[in-house]
């Protein structure tokens, strides 16, 4: 039984080591063939928003925040994605239920 526990526990330290590391990675979206750009920290933070002033049209200011929704998620899906496989690679594909976010 000790072993399982100190097994538990190793693998705890791991994951928190592993969210701490994600937390302080950046991630980029872009769009707009890159007019766009929106930079995110691993933890889920919106760090910057730089849009190119050629892609701002007061004739349609809905383009241009679809265009700022898109870089948002292409960025939050790619903080996401590498979660996934950071911590699938601790857990060996357990479902741990939503313990790890």
């Amino acid at each position: 039984m000790n072993q399982l526990l100190r097994q538990a526990q190793q693998m705890q330290e791991q994951l928190l080591a592993a969210r701490e590391d994600l937390a302080g990675r950046t991630y980029e979206g872009r769009s707009g063939g890159g007019a766009i750009r929106v930079m995110v920290s691993g933890s889920g933070r919106i760090d910057s928003i730089s849009i190119d002033p050629s892609v701002i049209d007061s004739t349609d200011p809905g383009m241009l925040g679809d265009l700022i929704v898109v870089a948002t998620n292409q960025a939050l899906e790619a903080a996401s994605t590498d979660a996934s496989n950071a911590m699938g690679g601790l857990t060996g594909g357990l479902d741990l239920g939503g313990l790890l976010g």
